[in-house]
């Protein structure tokens, strides 16, 4: 069942405004669609409490993608997939702030990084970081992905970190942009969030969710700036998604359907999401430092969501695929 307007809506919209500032919210009143858009990613000095922030869910996503918490999926890539391969072409499409790029440019695997994103202020922070880091073999491009003028079938990689999800049409796109751009053999690499379109979550794991938010103790569940207590997830409304940022999970539902009807599976690695993302929005700040009784409590969490995993399809993947 659709979700036009909930109460984490008007909630958000407190907390945008005491991270983000008034006039984020008014920008959020252009009628361009893609102006709103680029308003959402070219804000470069906020802070948040997702749950992204967390060490320990970090080494999470690290333990269930590559076996190691201390080895992130750019590591993974490289060293189990990347090893033997010289002079790579890497196209990274919505790359934002560029830092996975980096990370990944760093490696004497890679010839050239090309980086593609709407956002200016963050493309230029991008260049002059890269620069500041001696990294010659990138490229940055401030432009619509579907504008442009890149030579097709010369790339051996096309990536996506946190990035395909906020493309329309995943269908259309995955056969038509994206493998435009691959050689035969090239690798789609990404690492995404592939759940319900528009976060319009089923009701059993909105239920899920409010029963992970009752485990964690009161004491821990003010919101980040605030001294509101996280008491129940709504889940998210419509207007308020499209109004906020019109790309934002637009198709996401479709992601996995069409790689796999378009590419051949290299690896696949669920890394879940389907509670933790929700259930720590704007509260993952009193987990960033562990004593025993929150490290307790994310473990009980982790279970919980391992349990839900069993019989329901991850939110989030990490996934190396080749074209034929």
């Amino acid at each position: 069942m659709k979700r036009y307007v909930t109460a984490d809506d008007f909630v958000d919209v407190i907390h945008k405004i005491k991270q983000r500032g008034f006039g984020f919210i008014l920008s959020k009143l252009n009628m361009a669609g893609i102006k709103r858009t680029e308003s959402t990613f070219d804000q470069t000095d906020y802070q948040s409490a997702d749950w992204w922030i967390i060490p320990a869910v970090q080494q999470r996503w690290n333990l269930l993608v590559s076996g190691d918490k201390e080895v992130d999926y750019k590591e993974y890539l490289v060293r189990d997939f990347l090893k033997d391969k010289k002079e790579l072409r890497l196209l990274s499409l919505g790359s934002g702030s560029c830092h996975h790029e980096m990370e990944l440019a760093k490696h004497a695997n890679f010839d050239q990084v090309v980086c593609v994103d709407i956002t200016p202020k963050r493309l230029q922070e991008a260049e002059a970081r890269a620069k500041e880091l001696g990294l010659t073999n990138m490229r940055f491009i401030c432009d619509d992905v579907y504008n442009l003028d890149l030579e097709k079938q010369y790339f051996d990689i096309v990536f996506f970190h946190s990035s395909l999800h906020h493309f329309d049409k995943i269908a259309q796109f995955v056969k038509g942009t994206i493998s435009e751009y691959l050689k035969t053999g090239g690798l789609l690499v990404i690492d995404e969030f592939v759940g319900a379109t528009r976060l319009q979550f089923p009701k059993e794991q909105i239920v899920a969710i409010n029963q992970a938010i009752k485990m964690i103790p009161k004491k821990y569940r003010t919101r980040y700036k605030s001294n509101l207590l996280k008491r129940r997830y709504f889940g998210s409304g419509l207007f308020r998604m499209i109004l906020a940022d019109p790309s934002e999970c637009v198709d996401s539902a479709s992601i996995i359907p069409a790689i796999h009807k378009n590419f051949e599976t290299v690896a696949e690695r669920p890394y879940g999401g389907n509670i933790l993302m929700s259930a720590l929005k704007d509260i993952a700040h009193h987990f960033v430092a562990l004593d025993p009784e929150k490290r307790q409590i994310l473990e009980d969490l982790f279970e919980y969501e391992d349990t839900y995993m069993e019989s329901h399809p991850s939110d989030f993947i990490f996934g190396i695929y080749c074209k034929q």
